[in-house]
């Protein structure tokens, strides 16, 4: 496992510098690799990994929009110390103008015409893209190329 290699490194670097954010997340990090892999039974492959930091990510993102609800900015700004920590170990992600290209071919790979076509460009289109495109996004692109 790659991924847990680099936590594990990442943890001690950060035990070392005396980063608390960052050695609190990737603790959290290894948490929910594990228990995924106990979840499952088997090692995770690359993609159930970048899954699982896919899911914390969203966690964290959903979190943000809710403490900026209720006026909490010092819980705003940890939370985003954290989003930023989670970054690293996923892959890039795809900005809109790329996200819209591979919604283009999804769409002829599928034959959609319209609106009524948004379920099955959903999903054939997640797999390309999990862990490199926020859902939310890919959502309102296909919306926007459906329309």
């Amino acid at each position: 496992m790659a991924l847990m290699d680099e936590l594990n490194a990442q943890m001690k670097q950060s035990m070392l510098a005396k980063d608390k954010v960052t050695l609190s997340v990737v603790r959290m990090l290894k948490t929910a690799l594990v228990n995924e892999k106990i979840k499952l039974g088997h090692d995770l492959s690359e993609e159930e990994e970048k899954s699982v930091l896919a899911t914390e990510l969203k966690q964290r993102k959903e979190s943000v929009s809710e403490f900026t609800k209720g006026g909490r900015d010092d819980l705003v700004q940890q939370t985003e110390a954290e989003i930023k920590v989670v970054e690293r170990f996923l892959p890039a992600q795809l900005n809109k103008a790329q996200v819209g290209d591979i919604v283009d071919a999804t769409i002829k790979e599928v034959g959609a015409k319209g609106k009524q076509d948004f379920g099955k460009v959903m999903k054939t289109l997640m797999p390309k893209v999990k862990g490199q495109a926020d859902g939310s996004l890919v959502s309102s692109v296909v919306k926007e190329k459906l329309s």
